[in-house]
């Protein structure tokens, strides 16, 4: 999502600068064409602040913070979205901007309301959004979208070769529902804080334009697009994610094992999301023009750009595929 804040800040005539890890590999990025490429290394606060460095004093005004933990995991989610968030909020304030827009996500509400199924990284940006709000002389904007289409969208492929649409079944015809929001249309709501004084001091819930699909919905919708004579669904029980999980969490509390506390973790972010609707329903929280199907539509035709930890069904665009056939 941060690429796309970058091209929509530089199309909209912000000065733009993106901190990025890596500047050699940024430079051919074609999405921060027309922004200054800036080295940063945002796990280490005193850096962040060095002359010449993203936050130095003077340097800025107005910071978008997209970070976050690939993972999900403990460590990830603390070192990430919460103590690298953290290093830019100081800094950003030592700094001398004035406003400080913070990417967070819808179901933190589930860390507020303590909710059973809370994961570490909802309780870390949680935590990190209560310094944000507390943070004197530094204003604030905190966007919490619901989900990005290419978090739903990986099984397009996986159809389109025959294989069915798995989704979790909830008991008595129930299952999850969202409303997603495509990376442009979110890109320009982070962008529109910049200058909209009704999102300051505020946590914005975003979901796109849609009411909300449930996942049986959106796969007979793709196997619509597709083209399929008839919807092939696979309803796999919740239930063997409580399985999954006690038997993950069994091991690493008895053999005092990270790495399977780590796989537990992850076990109870694919629960989660399996269980808990994504849905804005006030139309205030609703925004964008990209539906889910023109996306799915689109992609149909197109193919996406593969992310192995969202789209993670997802394999070569089709365009590439039917030229791969072309050359065999």
């Amino acid at each position: 999502i941060g690429k796309a804040v970058v091209r929509e800040a530089v199309r909209r005539g912000y000065a733009t600068t993106a901190v990025v890890r890596d500047v050699g590999r940024a430079a051919s990025e074609p999405k921060f064409e027309g922004a200054a490429i800036v080295q940063g290394d945002v796990t280490d606060r005193a850096s962040l602040s060095a002359t010449g460095a993203p936050f130095a004093p003077g340097a800025v005004d107005i910071v978008i913070s997209c970070l976050a933990s690939r993972s999900g995991t403990k460590k990830d989610s603390w070192d990430i979205d919460y103590q690298a968030t953290l290093n830019c909020v100081e800094a950003a304030k030592a700094a001398g901007a004035r406003h400080f827009v913070m990417l967070s996500a819808f179901c933190v509400r589930s860390a507020e309301l303590e909710h059973p199924y809370a994961l570490q990284f909802q309780y870390a940006k949680k935590a990190v959004e209560e310094k944000l709000r507390a943070t004197d002389g530094l204003s604030h904007s905190i966007v919490r979208p619901t989900a990005f289409f290419k978090s739903v969208s990986g099984q397009l492929e996986i159809v389109d070769k025959g294989s069915p649409f798995v989704y979790f079944d909830l008991g008595e015809g129930r299952c999850a529902t969202c409303n997603p929001i495509s990376e442009p249309d979110l890109a320009a709501a982070l962008v529109d804080c910049i200058a909209d004084p009704a999102q300051k001091n505020r946590v914005w819930n975003l979901g796109g334009p849609d009411e909300g699909m449930s996942m049986v919905a959106q796969g007979e919708m793709i196997s619509q697009i597709l083209g399929k004579e008839k919807a092939s669904l696979l309803g796999v029980p919740i239930g063997i994610f409580d399985v999954i999980v006690n038997g993950l969490q069994w091991v690493a509390t008895t053999f005092k094992s990270g790495q399977f506390e780590d796989a537990a973790e992850l076990a109870r972010i694919g629960r989660y999301y399996a269980l808990e609707d994504m849905l804005t329903t006030d139309p205030a929280e609703r925004y964008g023009k990209m539906t889910l199907r023109a996306h799915y539509e689109r992609i149909a035709k197109d193919g996406q750009e593969y992310d192995p930890y969202t789209s993670m069904f997802a394999g070569k665009p089709r365009k590439e595929e039917l030229a791969q056939t072309k050359r065999d």
